[in-house]
């Protein structure tokens, strides 16, 4: 049997269900139909013979008596896996299984490996990620949960542009490095013979664009961060990225707490999840708590920045901290945060005012000195966003700039450097403004209510195969 260059479709399975399924058992419609897919069940019954054909909407079950099926030993001899095309009248079965009889068949593509059955799928989870066009045919879930990603994500660009946003898109390839503390992927452009780097964010030209007079604006894509792996970190990421003129960290927290629980509607009806085994209420408002406040509740641990460094460093290594001689009072804080309470905040809470060592592109606090006006938002003791009120002033982001370089050049892989082009757009006045990160994957796994971050990427990446 010759395979076809194309082959059209007329009907899907979820369409014929929503129109035929409620037909009484044993009736024949008279309806003509074509469908497409891979036939993922097989079971012959002498001169009869059932499939279950399984295409982008759901499943399907193919009726093929002897008598009507043109080439029947050959219908009944096809590979599990294989992809065909099905013409023929859409009937219930007297046990009540709605099906579309085969009365024109034809092979599209021949499945030449073993397809896992249907009972028993894929059980190994690294075949699972290394497979995935396998995975997305056996494992429901897994489907359903990339079907999802790619909802949230089109809910979010709606909701943005509802709210007056603009969608950009700015380079991946950077010639330096900037925009978060991250150790960078590097490349080589030879035509200009120019090291570049794949880009850890977009913020720094996000606000570049605000300088240019686009208000509100947003950029959805991949950052590359070389770094470790595990269930919450793949070297490359799906970041949510924007810019509001005129706006504050605070307005930022009403923005980030109403587009989730809006998300959570949306997807699931409801703002209240199971995340794990336990449940989570996503409804606005979510808590506000500054990283101190956070720790002494945790710790018992009265943290502050005045505090004499060796007293810091000796809370730091009571809870096991590694601490480096570097490492200032807000660094030895954040580090303290991190080891002993940042795992333990399941609710939604926005934590927040972080200390200025550690927040190189965020505005001084208005009230706290040594702080800036800078949130991370923690659900189910992991962070989700990492937003603040944008530092604006060009001398004090200079000087934040060159002591990032300088913790670079004692040996901070992570650290910034001088970015002299984003110091000359600042000089042109970047306006108050309110910027925040969130990243999708975490947040689709969030929905998706999925403990690693494998399975909400289609292709994570993974060690090379033995």
């Amino acid at each position: 049997m010759s395979i076809p260059y194309r082959f059209e479709p007329t009907a899907t399975s979820d369409a014929i269900r929503a129109e035929h399924d409620s037909i009484e058992d044993g009736v024949e419609t008279g309806v003509q139909v074509t469908i497409a897919g891979r036939l993922m069940l097989r079971r012959v019954q002498g001169k009869l013979a059932f499939g279950t054909l399984q295409d982008s909407g759901g499943r399907i079950q193919l009726f093929a008596p002897g008598k009507v099926t043109p080439d029947f030993a050959d219908f009944c001899d096809l590979n599990l896996g294989d992809w065909i095309g099905v013409t023929g009248e859409v009937m219930k079965t007297r046990k009540g299984e709605l099906s579309v009889k085969v009365e024109q068949w034809v092979i599209l593509a021949r499945a030449t490996r073993p397809f896992p059955d249907k009972f028993h799928g894929i059980s190994d989870q690294d075949m699972r990620y290394r497979q995935r066009y396998v995975d997305l045919w056996v494992t429901p879930e897994s489907r359903s949960a990339f079907v999802m990603r790619s909802k949230v994500i089109s809910l979010i660009r709606r909701w943005l542009e509802d709210d007056g946003f603009m969608e950009v898109e700015t380079p991946i390839f950077h010639p330096i490095p900037g925009g978060a503390l991250a150790r960078p992927f590097t490349t080589h452009h030879n035509a200009l013979d120019l090291d570049l780097f794949l880009r850890i964010a977009p913020e720094l030209y996000l606000k570049r664009l605000t300088v240019g007079g686009f208000e509100r604006v947003f950029e959805i894509g991949r950052v590359f961060r070389n770094e470790g792996i595990s269930t919450r970190h793949n070297p490359e990421f799906t970041m949510l990225e924007l810019y509001q003129a005129y706006a504050d960290y605070g307005d930022i927290m009403e923005l980030v707490e109403n587009l989730i629980a809006h998300l959570a509607m949306e997807i699931h009806g409801t703002t209240t999840l199971t995340y794990g085994d336990r449940s989570l209420d996503l409804s606005a408002p979510w808590r506000r708590a500054s990283m101190l406040e956070l720790i002494e509740e945790q710790t018992g641990f009265k943290l502050g920045l005045t505090m004499d460094i060796e007293e810091l460093r000796g809370v730091a290594n009571e809870v096991g901290v590694l601490v480096k001689d570097s490492y200032g009072p807000g660094k030895l804080i954040l580090e303290i945060y991190e080891k002993t309470t940042e795992s333990e905040l399941w609710d939604p809470v926005f934590v927040t005012d972080y200390p200025k060592e550690v927040s190189p592109l965020s505005r001084d606090h208005r009230e706290l000195p040594g702080f800036t006006e800078r949130f991370e938002g923690i659900i189910a003791g992991r962070e989700l966003c990492n937003a603040f009120s944008e530092l604006i002033d060009p001398v004090e982001q200079r000087a934040r700039f060159e002591d990032q370089a300088a913790q670079k050049a004692d040996g901070d892989d992570e650290a910034m450097v001088v970015d002299e082009d984003y110091l000359r757009a600042m000089e042109y006045g970047l306006p108050p403004t309110g910027g925040l990160g969130i990243g999708i994957d975490r947040l689709v796994m969030l929905l998706a209510n999925t403990q690693t971050i494998r399975d909400v990427v289609l292709f994570p990446t993974l060690r090379p195969e033995a």
